[in-house]
């Protein structure tokens, strides 16, 4: 049986004012390190037979830290970046609401290709994946560690189940460095057995169902 555990990266500055992120390669603050050393030795524990990431830093510097702990390399895809954002990667949503209302009220609609050079859903989830098969397929019947980032996860997840935008608009966010469990499992195919499980590393407490 196959497993893919989908990592979001730890906390960045950007995260921490809402600034949209999209592929722009920012780093890990102190609080998102903490996260990924919080959360390493529980994936560790689930014994991954390999681990892939995010070509961007923020989710490198969280695989690192399970590697470190592993000894596994950690093998890279571009595959699984975050959705391109296009004129707003850069911008809070205030600045993206005043700077491009029209496109904006389309995106706060659900409109999945609201324009501004913004990547559609569907391109995303399926570039998502095809990584995310190809990770599986590269080690078949193991525990792979995939690092990357919350909507691409949800969106590579949706894709991978089956689920429509509609489903998976109902499904809360992964917090910073907590993941999602994929199962291939005989006969059934791809299914979702935990979503954003994880530590607070300031409590200890698991968090997450």
């Amino acid at each position: 049986m196959t497993r893919l555990l989908l990592w979001r990266h730890g906390n960045t500055d950007w995260n921490a004012i809402d600034r949209v992120q999209g592929q722009t390669d920012t780093a890990l603050n102190d609080l998102g390190r903490e996260q990924a050393l919080a959360a390493a030795p529980l994936l560790a524990a689930m014994r991954p037979d390999a681990i892939v990431a995010s070509d961007l830093q923020r989710a490198r510097d969280t695989a690192d830290t399970l590697a470190a702990l592993t000894g596994l390399p950690v093998g890279t895809d571009v595959r699984l970046r975050e959705r391109y954002y296009g004129l707003w990667q850069g911008l809070t949503s205030p600045e993206i609401a005043e700077r491009h209302p029209a496109e904006y009220a389309r995106w706060r609609s659900g409109d999945e290709s609201p324009g501004c050079e913004v990547e559609s859903l569907d391109d995303m989830g399926k570039r998502m994946a095809e990584a995310l098969q190809a990770a599986a397929d590269a080690t078949p019947g193991g525990t792979i560690v995939i690092a990357t980032h919350g909507g691409a996860a949800r969106q590579g997840v949706g894709h991978l189940l089956g689920w429509p935008t509609s489903i998976l608009h109902t499904v809360g966010p992964l917090q910073n460095c907590h993941w999602t469990e994929l199962r291939l499992e005989a006969g059934r195919g791809w299914r979702l057995r935990a979503h954003n499980v994880g530590v607070n590393p300031a409590t200890t407490i698991p968090a997450g169902t």
